[in-house]
């Protein structure tokens, strides 16, 4: 597995935003992309329940970082989410992403919310339309860095089952 870069402000992977999640996202072999996550009561919606704001900006940027591997900029034109049990607060989640159809302008693709015994909590289903270049190369100059960072000790392994 290859761990993704990550930036400095984006809400889920900015390493340098005070109220980020400061996520790490991973490609598999099979070109999926896995990220974990264990929400905290800042996180939450109902009590106890991780708020459906968050499981669909997760769900966003993990389906739409399977386009990393292929140097595709893009972004979200449609995300569909289904919620199928809540999401519980402090228990491990791990989130997937895939790619369903790559064509010259779009990518659809789905992901999925799992919780620790395995089940889908959340899914998803989206579409993206990749940038014009001009466009992407504006962001890579906003960005200011957009690196791989080293894992750190604490973060658990994925395991084969991801």
């Amino acid at each position: 597995m290859q761990r993704q870069p990550n930036s400095k402000h984006c809400f889920l992977c900015g390493v340098e935003n005070p109220i980020g999640l400061k996520l790490a996202f991973y490609e598999t072999q099979e070109n999926r992309v896995l990220v974990r996550f264990m929400p905290e009561e800042i996180h939450q919606g109902y009590p106890g329940v991780m708020h459906g704001g968050i499981a669909c900006a997760l769900l966003d940027e993990t389906i739409g970082r399977t386009l990393v591997s292929h140097d595709i900029w893009a972004m979200t034109v449609d995300l569909q989410v289904r919620f199928h049990q809540p999401v519980p607060l402090c228990e491990p989640l791990t989130v997937v992403g895939e790619i369903v159809r790559l064509r010259s302008r779009m990518m659809d693709g789905r992901g999925e919310i799992r919780l620790a015994n395995g089940s889908v909590a959340v899914s998803a289903q989206a579409r993206y339309i990749h940038l014009p270049e001009d466009k992407v190369d504006e962001f890579r100059d906003q960005l200011g860095s957009w690196q791989v960072m080293p894992d750190k000790k604490e973060e658990p392994p994925f395991q084969a089952q991801d």
